[in-house]
């Protein structure tokens, strides 16, 4: 880790009753915890060689004599959800004043991570004030990890803040919560009636590659001059770089400490750091997901991302492929990996600020995706997703995913609902032919279709929708409530 984090305090840590210094719980374990129901769940931590440790929470005692290597750990069997804070205790054979925690409660827990959009707080963001200070809900808390690299995997975490913060007024902290994550938890928690948790380990202005695990990059071969630079590294214990954006440096001291912490799943935002790229980042995403997925060993647990926001200026050409539209597809790509869900937040994003403020429409749309498809309630999990497409004469019909419950022309202000416009027409479609020359194009609506077409062009081939870095007033939304992700069908 850095200096400045080694000279950091460990929250959790000081959050434990006394005890003799050998005995010590991983940092991830402290007041107010939140553990993940429905699984078993490992607690370790390190002690005297040779030493027994016995673990008791909700009337489980498990005991572990610690390893050669100094560590301990057991795994408590699944309980189910318990908004009951209890005492969880970890004892030793050799005597001394037990670890003490206080009101652990059992839920389901979320990892918060990616770069700035993801670390901007609660306290940043539109109407956040009422969002503070409106209502209290104790069971619904964040833990945030606080900013470390590492050449090789680090064994614990320094957290910030309190450690586990309870979300209510009384807590000063709430403010420095993801605000992403804020909106996403608090849908579920209101939704389920259980304790949320919420692991922000995120980082401004940071790439998506010190984020990926060395598993990750092995099991994707596109990715293999990036796997074998990291072999190379550890093989030779030598350093990545000094920079925090080589690869795997922030996984290394922010990610794999909290394995094999147990969770439900994650969502990520992220991409900015990444934004001249297509389709590499799409082989990149697939590194990050399945090698956190091999590590936890917790099967495919959910993972759902925000696509990129608008952002700046577009020039006016129906081509379009300027700035984040190629790494906006490859996001939309992403959803081909299983259990992957995509927020859309085309319409949401701020042409002057890169970290735009309405983050509640984000997290809600992403807690959409957790609703439908890991808790199965009857909500519509998205945006219109681009399906198919047929070529008509002069036209192309496009076909959708997540019609939810048909499509419309949509305005939207703020974080007020999109309001439908009646007679309205969609923007931001362009067409072309054989000649791979664009021009603007009229969609017109029909049923859970898009028919495409211009006179400009009359055999088309392929389609474009909203394919541009900033297509401001996008009109084109599910009656849900969701907007459609942009997208092409073409790959020229």
């Amino acid at each position: 880790m850095n200096i400045k984090n080694l000279m950091a305090l460990g929250a959790c840590a000081l959050l434990a009753a006394t005890v003799q210094a050998e005995v010590k719980l991983n940092s991830m374990f402290c007041d107010h915890a939140v553990l993940q129901r429905n699984k078993p769940l490992p607690v370790w931590g390190s002690a005297d060689v040779g030493e027994t440790i016995t673990v008791s929470f909700a009337g489980q005692n498990k005991t572990v004599t610690t390893g050669q290597d100094g560590r301990w750990r057991v795994t408590l069997s699944a309980l189910p959800a318990s908004s009951e804070g209890r005492s969880l205790t970890v004892a030793s054979n050799q005597g001394g004043q037990p670890i003490v925690l206080v009101d652990v409660v059992v839920g389901d827990v979320w990892i918060c991570s990616g770069q700035s959009n993801m670390s901007f707080v609660l306290q940043l963001s539109s109407n956040a004030r009422a969002q503070i200070t409106d209502g209290t809900y104790p069971l619904f808390r964040h833990i945030k990890i606080a900013e470390a690299v590492a050449d090789t995997p680090e064994s614990t975490v320094i957290c910030r803040d309190k450690g586990w913060v309870p979300a209510s007024p009384e807590w000063r902290n709430v403010g420095n919560f993801t605000a992403v994550g804020f909106f996403f938890g608090l849908k579920l928690h209101k939704e389920l009636n259980i304790p949320i948790g919420l692991i922000g380990a995120n980082w401004g202005g940071t790439k998506i590659e010190p984020w990926v695990a060395p598993e990750g990059y092995k099991r994707v071969p596109e990715l293999k001059n990036i796997s074998d630079k990291v072999e190379e590294s550890l093989l030779n214990g030598s350093s990545m770089g000094a920079s925090h954006q080589e690869p795997t440096r922030i996984y290394n001291a922010m990610i794999h400490p909290l394995v094999p912490y147990a969770i439900r799943g994650v969502i990520w935002y992220q991409g900015e750091g990444n934004g001249g790229e297509g389709v590499s980042y799409f082989h990149k995403m697939r590194a990050l997901i399945e090698g956190w997925r091999k590590l936890w060993n917790q099967g495919d647990f959910p993972f759902y991302f925000v696509q990129l926001a608008n952002y700046q200026n577009s020039p006016d050409t129906p081509a379009g492929g300027d700035g984040w539209a190629k790494i906006r597809e490859a996001q939309r790509q992403a959803l081909t990996i299983p259990n992957t869900g995509m927020a859309v937040s085309i319409d949401v994003g701020e042409a002057n600020d890169i970290h735009p403020k309405n983050k509640q429409d984000v997290g809600v749309r992403l807690a959409a995706w957790a609703l439908a498809h890991e808790y199965g309630k009857d909500v519509v999990a998205s945006g219109p997703l681009y399906k198919s497409h047929v070529v008509t004469g002069n036209a192309i019909h496009v076909s959708f995913d997540y019609a939810g419950g048909g499509l419309m022309v949509a305005s939207k202000q703020g974080l007020a609902p999109p309001v439908e416009v009646k007679g309205g027409k969609l923007a931001h479609f362009s067409i072309a032919g054989a000649d791979k020359v664009w021009h603007w194009a009229e969609g017109t609506i029909d049923g859970d279709t898009v028919i495409v077409s211009s006179t400009k062009v009359p055999s088309p081939v392929a389609v474009r929708y909203a394919f541009r870095m900033n297509p401001e007033g996008v009109n084109f939304y599910n009656r849900a409530g969701l907007p459609a992700s942009p997208f092409r069908t073409d790959n020229w």
